[in-house]
């Protein structure tokens, strides 16, 4: 079974917090197949299919239709979320910037799959098991990295900033950070901790892009968990024991997007109802999980964005 999140505790792909990155990459593979206008990760089912969940890999390969096991709104988020992210970095190194780093990458394959400027390096930050699965795995699919890749094998409750030293990162060059899909996953003063840690890390022109969700109206919380146990309940149903509600950190935090403000980032944005409508996609009819009101935020630090 899976227990609440605590200090300390540990995952691999296939358990806790980690398994959430292998869902996020079994919505990106079923979103690959309904759009590939918006979304082409050729590498999110070979990546499910390897972590080895049965019910993630049947419904990433298409085997299984996803139904109300994953919902529309949930492939539909992924299309947007995968687009705005890809997006931010063809934009930033379009700009000029060459270094990238992604935190808490998991199964993240645009090392692989973007079309990167030559001389641009890709830092993947992760727990070790995490990107050594990944690079084993992609190298036996004969995968080749479409930049510089470097890996920093390390915990983000460690030292990350020195490995992704070690691994060549330079301060003094401006840098494309993303924290995509993670802030809800850190304890409250965890994620401003990172995002002190981001700032002090980057020089003038860095861009970062991450989201931020609004701190909940009364019975919000509510909803979103008991919506997260039915998505539990019929995933456990299928043999896949798992505990949604449990993995993320709830109640009140500070606002990514004016946290960063105060930090000297100035973000432009939209929200997941503006990016659906924006891509042609259907508006959301229920909102359990709080995805609407949810922003994807990118900005530049020191410098007004366009």
């Amino acid at each position: 079974m899976t227990s609440t999140r605590q200090d300390g505790d540990t995952w691999d792909l296939a358990s806790s917090v980690g398994a959430t990155a292998t869902a996020a990459a079994a919505a990106r593979a079923i979103a690959t197949r309904e759009d590939r206008s918006l979304i082409d990760d050729p590498f999110a089912e070979p990546l499910v299919r390897a972590v080895g969940i049965d019910l993630l890999t049947r419904l990433a390969s298409g085997e299984l239709p996803p139904g109300d096991l994953v919902g529309q709104v949930a492939i539909d988020g992924a299309k947007v979320r995968t687009r705005f992210y890809d997006d931010f970095f063809l934009e930033a190194t379009k700009a000029g910037i060459t270094q990238v780093v992604i935190l808490a990458s998991g199964l993240d394959s645009r090392a692989y799959r973007l079309a990167w400027p030559a001389g641009t390096v890709v830092y993947e930050l992760d727990r070790p098991p995490v990107v050594e699965f990944k690079t084993r795995t992609l190298a036996g699919l004969g995968a080749v990295p479409t930049a510089d890749r470097r890996v920093a094998a390390v915990d983000l409750r460690e030292d990350w900033p020195a490995a992704l030293h070690t691994a060549g990162f330079d301060p003094a060059r401006p840098t494309a950070w993303s924290a995509e899909g993670l802030l809800g996953y850190l304890p409250p003063e965890a994620q401003d901790r990172l995002l002190d840690t981001v700032t002090e890390l980057s020089a003038p022109g860095s861009r970062v892009a991450t989201e931020s969700r609004p701190n909940p109206k009364p019975g919000d919380e509510d909803k979103t968990k008991e919506r997260l146990d039915r998505v539990s309940e019929q995933w456990r149903a299928r043999g896949f024991d798992t505990d949604m509600a449990k993995l993320r950190y709830f109640g009140e935090r500070n606002e990514a997007a004016p946290y960063l403000t105060g930090l000297g980032w100035v973000l432009k944005g939209a929200t997941t109802r503006d990016l659906l409508a924006a891509h042609g996609l259907a508006p959301l009819e229920e909102d359990d999980l709080r995805m609407g009101d949810l922003r994807y935020v990118s900005g530049v630090l020191g410098t007004a964005t366009e």
